[in-house]
């Protein structure tokens, strides 16, 4: 595996999800949850340049819990485009793992705080 700084893994976390998205069918329920789940990956990503930039720890741990945010809403996404079969499982894998992995890395940062 490619080895990654976060703030990397997170751009391309969002990357993924708009190449994912950009040409699939439009229902009114897809349309919705895509819309979102684009905004939310995008928003983990840019609160993370926020959190890089920050001047004091607590600035730090509250950039920190809004990418954590961020990521959540973006999983709970993805699982109920799964469970609405918008998507097929198989097709949301590869997201789902990835958002995993990011939610599990932000957390053991958040420790520190």
């Amino acid at each position: 595996m490619k080895k990654y700084d976060l703030d990397d893994r997170l751009e391309n976390f969002a990357a993924s999800i708009i190449r994912f998205y950009n040409d699939k069918p439009k229902t009114f329920a897809a349309d919705y949850l895509v819309k979102q789940l684009i905004r939310s990956s995008c928003s983990s990503a840019l609160n993370f340049g926020e959190y890089l930039g920050a001047a004091s720890d607590k600035d730090k741990s509250n950039k920190l819990r809004i990418v954590l945010k961020e990521l959540r809403e973006s999983i709970r996404n993805i699982n109920i485009q799964s469970k609405a079969f918008i998507y097929e499982e198989t097709e949301l894998e590869i997201l789902k793992k990835e958002n995993d992995e990011l939610i599990r890395i932000v957390v053991t940062i958040l420790k520190r705080y």
